[in-house]
């Protein structure tokens, strides 16, 4: 679609810091919770007018709320905030509208604004055992998913996403499999499929830091964590939910396509304390400062207009995170040159070392590769 636009909205409250969290977010009471509404209105509308003077014709075709916990802001202010969007932007009729909630979140109110507003929800679930939520500092048990999930689907929500995560501390490969069939019994129509990273800053990382994860708790090894990588395809695979980025799997006609907006480096706005935007090759952040952004600070941060060379490292670096890998005749189209002009002799090396394979026009990560995403994508960055 020409000129086709994402629109990411940041809410960063949510009802308590999770364990292993170092996203931007925090409890907040309620009337912070609207002022900040207010903040994100007046920042869509500023936006809107500037978007109707460079670009008129641009049309929204997805829209994600994130956070923190989108759904522990009052409904009603969600409600003003969408009617803003649609009087400041051109929103597809058929646009994809995601919304991330987590169990134990959604009231009526809540649940009336999904029903008319959003065709895509994002459930924080993580996992389906009470001691891994525990540990993790959830604030919801498993069954409260499965009334969220089924209050969801009687919303008429038609495509559900739950978010897992493995490697936990304490988990065993079982334990991992039982959270993937529990899940794949509920019928989603995506699945991501993280494994815990434990971040500075956080309070597992500070656990760690003083041998808590020991014992009972261990974390798993790194042989245990690639085999739950592994059997995490196997099961997936043969419920019909198809791996199309490294995290990330869908069943036919429901990969997220705001989130292949990010891995293809098609243009997005960002709303919101620390919302990234990508328009036209300059790339900006929002304030982080809470306190700011509500003073209606919506300067732009560490604008940068990426340079060709920056371009073609961020085409291969995301682009190899899909399955589906990166295009040949596309990075011609974008940057005037072969791809094996300019990453031949990485390109040669990766294939013989059966990292990459190559079908058709296109190249893309192996099991192997998978497997050493991180050191593969790597190499084709310049520096």
């Amino acid at each position: 679609m020409k000129d086709a636009l994402g629109l990411y909205l940041h809410f960063p409250f949510c009802v308590k810091k999770c364990a292993y969290c170092d996203f931007l977010s925090a409890p907040a009471e309620e009337g912070v919770r609207r002022a900040y509404a207010k903040a994100m209105i007046a920042e869509i509308q500023a936006a809107g007018r500037r978007l109707a003077e460079e670009a008129p014709e641009t049309r929204v075709d997805t829209v994600f709320l994130g956070g923190g916990t989108p759904s522990v802001m009052p409904a009603d202010t969600l409600f003003s905030v969408f009617e803003a969007l649609k009087q400041n932007f051109s929103i597809e009729e058929d646009a994809e509208i995601t919304m991330e909630v987590n169990p134990g979140t959604l009231g009526e109110e809540m649940l009336s604004f999904i029903k008319a507003r959003v065709n895509r929800v994002s459930v924080g679930l993580q996992g389906t055992h009470e001691e891994e939520l525990r540990i993790l500092g959830r604030i919801h048990s498993y069954e409260d998913f499965l009334s969220s999930f089924e209050a969801l689907r009687m919303a008429g929500v038609r495509n559900l996403s739950v978010d897992l995560m493995s490697a936990l501390p304490g988990q065993t490969e079982k334990m991992w499999e039982e959270d993937l069939i529990r899940v794949i019994s509920q019928s989603p129509e995506h699945i991501s499929a993280y494994s815990l990273i434990i971040e500075e800053g956080t309070p597992f990382y500070e656990a760690y830091a003083r041998g808590a994860f020991s014992g009972r708790y261990a974390l798993p090894d790194e042989e245990t964590e690639r085999r739950m990588y592994y059997r995490t395809k196997e099961i997936l695979e043969s419920s019909a939910y198809e791996r199309y980025e490294i995290s990330n799997y869908a069943r036919a006609g429901f990969a997220s396509r705001h989130n292949l907006r990010y891995w293809e480096r098609r243009d997005y706005l960002g709303f919101g304390i620390g919302a990234a935007s990508l328009f036209r090759h300059v790339r900006w952040n929002n304030t982080r400062d809470l306190k700011e952004y509500l003073s209606g600070d919506y300067a732009r941060r560490g604008e940068e207009r990426l340079s060709r060379k920056a371009e073609m490292e961020e085409f291969m670096f995301l682009g190899l995170r899909k399955a589906a890998g990166v295009s040949f005749s596309e990075f011609e189209s974008c940057f005037g040159a072969a791809m094996t002009t300019v990453y031949g002799k990485i390109l040669e090396r990766h294939l013989e070392e059966g990292l990459l394979a190559r079908k058709g026009e296109r190249v893309f990560l192996t099991e192997r590769g998978f497997d050493l995403a991180n050191s593969v994508m790597a190499a084709y960055l310049f520096d």
